[in-house]
């Protein structure tokens, strides 16, 4: 069992003078004697006092910090050009594909450019350029607040929409009159408000939610016991009623949706970030019709692709490690199972309704296929893409037959195409206006062998005409986790970067879904090692193939990433010249404790197990820094609102790194402010963060 010590009172001292160049006197924070033991295991955590992120402690180790990355930074010149190019290939028109919202209404978002959120544009067809319709960029002067989550009735007549301030995953959700532009009294007041969905008659909609947070603890408080609402137009927040609930288990996450032909809610019950549910429903057209259940263990996925009347399609892992479609009857005696398009070789990603057809979404070593088959699993066509890269779209209702897709890869901007389901046919209907010439770089698709001889798929981009002498500057790139694939997307930082003469490498490792529930799996709980030996690996091969050497080569990650770079970094500190962990999870024995923490030991495990315990506490690199080890330049980046991956994470880490480093190298940390885990970042601060980035290697890579 998990016992905590008592935590000593101590006074806390900085060294807070100006700090010169190439100099680090780095602040010295007191190290406190709180001590915790897990399973017979002392284990120390010196920096526990940061976990109080607004205390006046913590925030001069914050300002102290800052102050020494803006002065260190501050001594390459080169930030100035790195930012002028950033800001030039940033400014180009950039749109998302339409999505139909009923007849005569379609929506789709724009960017001039350099704006800090891209805008929402009305359309009556699809070649009208159409009028605003929603600009974000006004509910913020500097660009922080952003569109969280969207909804449209079935008609299109009313919307409910999500809004994040500072990158926080707590939204505030609004209810517009798409015809008038008025706005309805009805609203959600701030929390992790979701999956809004609509009844048919437009008289209300399911979300889901938790109970209030304490004002000014949203960064800290553990969030459980989910529950899915329904909110009827026209009432308070506080008259809305809980639809379904789990009190059985805290850590459910419960969320519905309305069927699109309006019939029937279907229900998911799932725990931590497994991505296997549960599954009920319930006839909406039926009055006081029960939830009903479908699935009711945690074995497999189970995603709703639509239904014909009775009949209700899924992809499925069930079985089927790569995945499938499958079909079952709800209102039948048994529910029998049937085999639509059993598994195949590649990973099933995704699948679309559409046409009265099937649109299945493949990865193939990580790259994306579309097949198309007929509701009874015939096959029809796969639908030709222009090369290795990655697609997504084909959205739209049952009987539509004109749908989208969009098309990118590292060295090709997104285009959208338009796609005919009656003909095959694609028509390049817009293109990203990125002032970048893709004949100009190299895509190509390596295999490599990791520590145990596990085959491990990776990209790498580069100009073309690359001397493979080992002296070329790279970023090795990786996440590794949550089985989520690393896929070729396009990126004008990346350009910025290759410009510079970088080489750019992303390596899917284990841990992703790049091979389905097997390849997830096998790098999770137990398994976690597997990830960080293959992405050290990765860098391995990069060196003895000559693409770059370790004074040149650099590594990083944010988020489940973050961890990731500083596991690697810590087990492999002679392997790498530099090393970018950004908003990691750092502390693998208290993750749990914070804001939904508790979610992620379906990948991680529960440092309240002894055999979990002994895995993550042998890679937490918090823990496994260790004092009088030469660390290479490390650069690690945070933000203060960041309420996913609580901040204390990376500034713990920070001074640890900093009291344990015996080289010459910095170790820094850059904390953003008025910002979160990273979604609806301004541009201007996603531009200043990359100049940073890109000035910390230009020195520590040694370019030129």
């Amino acid at each position: 069992m998990f016992k905590r010590s008592i935590a000593l009172l101590v006074v806390f001292a900085f060294a807070v003078a100006v700090v010169p160049a190439q100099k680090f006197d780095y602040p010295k924070p007191q190290r406190s004697s709180q001590v915790d033991k897990f399973h017979g295991t002392m284990v120390a955590d010196p920096y526990r006092w940061m976990e109080d992120t607004e205390s006046a402690d913590t925030r001069a180790w914050i300002d102290a910090q800052n102050r020494l990355t803006d002065s260190y930074l501050a001594t390459i010149p080169q930030r100035g050009k790195i930012k002028n190019r950033l800001t030039e290939l940033w400014n180009y028109e950039r749109y998302s594909a339409p999505s139909k919202i009923a007849d005569g209404f379609y929506l789709y978002s724009k960017n001039d450019g350099l704006q800090n959120q891209s805008v929402l544009y009305r359309s009556s067809s699809i070649n009208d350029p159409g009028k605003l319709f929603f600009d974000p960029n006004k509910l913020a002067a500097d660009g922080t607040a952003a569109l969280s989550g969207s909804s449209f009735t079935d008609d299109g007549k009313l919307w409910a929409y999500g809004v994040s301030i500072s990158g926080s995953d707590r939204t505030s959700w609004r209810i517009m009159n798409t015809e008038t532009g008025e706005y309805l009294p009805d609203t959600l007041a701030p929390n992790r408000n979701g999956g809004v969905s609509w009844l048919k008659d437009n008289s209300g909609f399911f979300y889901s939610s938790y109970a209030p947070v304490e004002k000014g603890q949203e960064l800290k408080t553990t969030t459980y016991f989910q529950k899915l609402y329904f909110h009827k137009l026209g009432t308070p927040q506080s008259e809305d009623y809980i639809v379904y609930e789990r009190p059985d288990n805290k850590e459910y996450f419960v969320s519905g949706s309305v069927t699109d032909d309006g019939n029937w809610l279907i229900i998911n019950v799932g725990k931590g970030t497994e991505r296997m549910n549960m599954v009920y429903f319930k006839n909406l057209s039926m009055e006081k019709a029960p939830i009903l259940p479908l699935i009711t263990d945690l074995k497999n996925s189970y995603s709703f692709v639509g239904n014909d009347e009775a009949n209700f399609y899924f992809r499925t892992d069930r079985d089927a490690s790569r995945g499938k479609l499958v079909k079952v009857n709800v209102l039948a005696r048994e529910h029998l199972w049937k085999d639509i398009v059993p598994e195949t070789a590649d990973t099933l990603n995704g699948v679309s309704f559409i046409n009265n057809q099937f649109v299945l979404n493949y990865m193939k070593d990580a790259a994306t296929r579309f097949k198309i088959y007929e509701m009874d699993g015939k096959f029809v066509r796969d639908v030709e893409l222009p090369g290795i890269g990655s697609a997504g779209g084909f959205g739209g209702r049952r009987t539509d037959h004109e749908t989208f897709y969009t098309y990118s890869s590292f060295n090709a901007p997104p285009t959208i195409y338009s796609y005919n389901m009656k003909t095959g046919k694609s028509t390049m209907f817009k293109k990203a206006g990125a002032k970048v010439d893709p004949a100009q770089f190299e895509v190509k698709q390596v295999f490599y062998e990791s520590k145990d001889g596990t085959k491990v798929p990776m990209f790498i981009t580069h100009k073309k005409g690359l001397k493979l002498d080992g002296s070329n500057p790279t970023i090795l790139y990786g996440y590794g986790g949550f089985n989520i694939a690393s896929t070729p997307g396009f990126s004008v930082s990346r350009i910025a970067w290759m410009e510079m003469g970088g080489v750019y490498a992303v390596a899917c490792i284990r841990g992703g879904s790049e091979y389905g529930k097997t390849w997830w799996q096998g790098g999770s709980r137990l398994n976690k090692q597997n990830t960080f030996d293959d992405f050290a690996w990765a860098g391995k091969w990069l060196i003895a193939n000559k693409y770059t050497s370790t004074p040149k080569l650099a590594i990083q990650g944010g988020s489940n990433g973050g961890l990731l770079v500083g596991a690697v970094l810590n087990q492999n500190p002679s392997l790498f010249g530099a090393a970018l962990p950004a908003v990691g999870v750092m502390d693998m024995l208290r993750f749990t404790k914070f804001t939904i923490g508790w979610a992620w030991t379906s990948d991680y495990g529960s440092p309240d197990d002894p055999k979990d315990f002994a895995v993550m506490y042998a890679y937490s690199p918090y823990h496994q820094a260790k004092p009088g080890t030469k660390y290479p330049a490390t650069l690690v980046t945070t933000a203060d609102h960041d309420d996913r991956v609580f901040p204390a994470h990376s500034f713990k880490y920070a001074a640890a790194m900093q009291h344990a480093q015996a080289g010459d190298a910095p170790v820094l940390i850059r904390i953003e402010t008025k910002a979160g885990h990273g979604a609806g970042k301004p541009t201007t601060k996603q531009i200043e963060e990359l100049t940073d980035i890109y000035g910390f290697l230009y020195k520590n890579l040694g370019m030129k």
